[in-house]
């Protein structure tokens, strides 16, 4: 009976190539490169990738169900702007994530990479660039999760931030929204650094509350 599923290796073969173009796609969403409304094209994506076009579809398939993209009935498939309850969802999960994480003691190695995320946002505010600072700050908080030490966590963590990253395309000023972030992420490693952790995570709790107003603040002439 288990040789019969050498008849399956055709799809296992699919799936795993549709799941490495959906990982691309996530990554370039969560770098800002596609823009909630943007309609995706399958011509230009397959050729772009070197994949057929029905592995492009199961990886666009994969992605709807990560509520990163929209399937729209003869029309085609465009990238997801998440709703005010989204955001607020989004939040609820990262306060139980992160404030979970920031409970926990550091390696050096862990805090090494946490530091340099906030080092990348400093020289990209630098050169005025804030779509790469956005980038640094999710590269921040995926890592600031990952001292779980969970790979589940972290799954989840790289979905919801891909998901969260459509929704900061709502700040018409990407600098006003970005920049006091940096300093606060600044202030969340030293808290975490020094062995405080309960008073790092009251500070999580008031920065992600800040957070979601300014954004839900953002939405309001939308809802």
């Amino acid at each position: 009976m288990v040789a019969d599923l050498s008849q399956d290796r055709p799809r296992l073969g699919r799936s795993s190539t549709a799941e490495r173009v959906a990982d691309i796609l996530r990554d370039r969403i969560s770098e800002g490169f596609f823009q909630p409304g943007q309609r995706l094209s399958e011509e230009s994506i397959s050729e772009a990738l070197g994949v057929s076009r029905n592995t492009l579809r199961e990886a666009f398939r994969l992605l709807g169900h990560e509520r990163l993209l929209d399937h729209r009935l003869n029309r085609g498939v465009f990238v997801r702007l998440p709703s005010v309850e989204d955001v607020l969802d989004l939040y609820r999960v990262r306060r139980v994530l992160e404030g979970a994480a920031v409970r926990r003691k550091p390696s050096e190695e862990a805090l090494t990479v946490i530091k340099e995320a906030v080092a990348e946002a400093r020289r990209a505010a630098a050169e005025d660039d804030w779509q790469r600072v956005g980038t640094a700050n999710i590269r921040f908080h995926q890592t600031l999760v990952s001292l779980n030490e969970s790979p589940r966590i972290d799954e989840a963590m790289r979905q919801l931030l891909a998901e969260l990253r459509l929704v900061f395309h709502v700040m018409e000023n990407p600098r006003a929204f970005h920049e006091p972030f940096i300093e606060r992420n600044l202030t969340l490693i030293g808290l975490i650094e020094s062995g405080r952790p309960e008073e790092a995570a009251a500070y999580l709790d008031d920065y992600l509350d800040h957070a979601e107003r300014l954004l839900i603040h953002a939405y309001e002439p939308n809802r």
